[in-house]
């Protein structure tokens, strides 16, 4: 998974609450279980027309938010089912932060397993984020100072938990943060494994 540590960009404005999971990546597209490629699919009936037509209005069909690499929504994002493809294909387009007043706790998860930040904040904090996203301005968050930064010098305080914080700066996912944090662990138990079941570990032995 890619480390996380800042990231720069401009910052694709949705302003409305209850985005569900079925808005983000619709459900007749389930069926497509790899997590590349399906940056197409993200907000599909909202971006395209039926017929594949990019839809002129819609906000990531549009400079600069094109190039987003941050979205700002209002409260409940993602919620709705737990379909995990809503974040692939977020991170496929190339969303790595969705700043917003909460999210579906399913979809809060799912996000951190795949490399994407998600940052609360109060309503008047993320009216400004909001306010700088509509304007095209570059948001810079920085998860190392837990710190969003607007232009004009303006900054707003978030807070992560300590060990979502670590996940994400090191690029680690569950897995791999119980592999980096019991390393030692692992390591006695597999001595005291060997140890105790020698002829496991025999040249020789059926695999």
């Amino acid at each position: 998974m890619q480390p996380f540590v800042r990231l720069a960009g401009p910052a694709a404005p949705i302003a409305e609450d209850n985005v569900d999971t079925d808005i983000i990546y619709p459900a007749r597209f389930l069926l497509r279980m790899e997590k590349t490629g399906l940056g197409d699919v993200l907000f599909r009936d909202r971006r395209f027309t039926p017929d594949g037509t990019p839809r002129p209005d819609f906000v990531l069909n549009r400079e600069p938010w094109r190039r987003a690499t941050i979205l700002v929504a209002g409260r409940n994002f993602g919620c709705g089912s737990s379909r995990e493809q809503a974040v692939w294909a977020l991170a496929d387009f190339g969303i790595r932060c969705v700043i917003a007043a909460s999210f579906g706790d399913i979809f809060r998860g799912n996000c951190l397993q795949n490399g994407i930040l998600p940052v609360r904040l109060p309503d008047a904090a993320l009216a400004d984020v909001a306010g700088a996203a509509l304007l095209g301005e570059e948001v810079l968050v920085d998860l190392d100072a837990q710190r969003i930064c607007l232009s004009g010098q303006r900054s707003i305080d978030f807070t992560t938990e300590p060990a979502v914080r670590e996940a994400l700066m090191m690029g680690w996912d569950a897995t791999e943060m119980i592999l980096q944090r019991e390393r030692s662990a692992i390591a006695a138990f597999q001595e005291r494994h060997r140890a105790a079941n020698p002829w496991l570990f025999a040249q020789g032995a059926c695999p």
